[in-house]
């Protein structure tokens, strides 16, 4: 089979952009609901609807479960004060309708008490996933999927064999 009258296509090129892009609103709120864990940050609620709810896999404590905002609070205060230097990257996001979906690494020093274990010293990095549903500009719910078992070997509650 042979095509007589070929016409050349021009396929436009689009640059492929890796690293910073502009943020979208909903990305902003999950950037700002994964910072607030970071040492030096303001816990700011007001980007949480009401009746929030954090569902963690797994606890910190153990098991799975949903956390509300109050509660939710509370554990970040308690990681302050655990790691006070704790840092937060944020490895890529993603934006599809109302849910973002962010990949964080959390790294410090394990310098308070934490889940019943005195400060160590030891340095600490792990990493995890949080899936935010947006409504109506604010954050409703959030799911996390977080690397446990890595922090909790770092600070020595786990076994390292």
């Amino acid at each position: 089979m042979t095509i007589a009258n070929t016409i050349p296509v021009q396929v436009p090129t689009v640059p492929i952009t890796f690293g910073a892009k502009e943020a979208t609103g909903e990305e902003s709120l999950s950037t700002l609901a994964v910072n607030m864990w970071a040492g030096d940050s303001n816990i700011d609620t007001s980007i949480f609807a009401e009746g929030y709810l954090n569902y963690q896999a797994p606890l910190a404590a153990g098991g799975a479960g949903e956390i509300d905002l109050d509660t939710w609070i509370k554990i970040v205060e308690g990681v302050h004060l655990a790691f006070p230097d704790l840092q937060i990257e944020i490895l890529g996001q993603v934006a599809q309708g109302n849910r973002v979906w962010t990949h964080w690494r959390a790294f410090g020093t394990h310098a308070g008490e934490y889940l019943g274990q005195a400060a160590t010293g030891n340095a600490i990095d792990y990493s995890g996933v949080q899936i935010d549903n947006i409504v109506d500009g604010r954050i409703i719910a959030s799911w996390v999927y977080w690397d446990n078992y890595t922090l909790r070997r770092q600070i020595g509650l786990e076994s390292t064999n």
